[in-house]
């Protein structure tokens, strides 16, 4: 098994096992349970840094049964996830005059949020796995040149720009390239055309068709 298939197979076995744990919350929390709002499905991207780094997240709500306070829910939540081995704090938030008493668990990376209040019989379920980058970082491969020294077409001269690579050199011919943080940006010289902005492409210009201000890069060309 590839170094890409283990990494896409532990991640999925942490999606399954954040979904097992939310059906077991909700059905015990909640009522009128419907999993099928329950998405995990797929997993998202949740940082875009090459490599990319996936995770599986999902929210659900539902309602406390009327004969159980917001209080009770929040603990028998507490109790259930201690006792499948989550580490558990609990804290205070109001948002907008709703004071919500927010349970939060994590496990190998993987985190839950539990949010009830006595204003409400709304419970709110999030829940995340750890980030996994799906394969290794890729070196960046340099294009080869489509003109050389050698191969330019008589009556040419290598484009001053790439210098006969063709391609655009300030990406490489990628159409992006990394800002801050290996994350990725547009490049800003060929807006993701990949060629080269001058020769568009072709790795030489005519000599007879070069500006007073292009002959400046060619002093030696009459």
């Amino acid at each position: 098994m590839d170094q890409t298939s283990k990494a896409r197979g532990e991640l999925d076995r942490l999606g399954r096992s954040l979904r097992a744990q939310l059906i077991a919350l909700i059905n015990d929390l909640t009522i009128r349970v419907h999993l099928r709002r329950l998405s995990l499905d797929e997993p998202k991207v949740a940082d875009p840094r090459e490599p990319l780094r996936y995770h599986y997240a999902t929210i659900y709500q539902g309602n406390r049964p009327a004969t159980v306070t917001a209080a009770e829910t929040a603990s028998r939540a507490t109790s259930s996830l201690r006792a499948a081995g989550w580490d558990v704090t609990a804290s205070q938030e109001d948002d907008d005059g709703i004071l919500w008493t927010v349970t939060v668990a994590h496990r190998d990376g993987s985190d839950i949020r539990i949010l009830t209040s006595e204003d409400t019989p709304l419970v709110s379920f999030r829940g995340q796995t750890a980030v996994v980058a799906l394969r290794p970082p890729q070196a960046v491969q340099q294009p080869e040149p489509v003109r050389t020294p050698e191969t330019v077409t008589p009556g040419y001269v290598l484009c001053y720009e790439c210098e006969g690579l063709g391609w655009c050199p300030r990406c490489a011919g990628r159409g992006w390239m990394f800002a801050g943080s290996q994350r990725k940006s547009l490049c800003n010289e060929c807006h993701a055309r990949k060629v080269c902005p001058i020769c568009r492409g072709q790795g030489e210009l005519s000599a007879s068709d070069l500006s007073q201000y292009q002959r400046g890069h060619y002093p030696g060309l009459e």
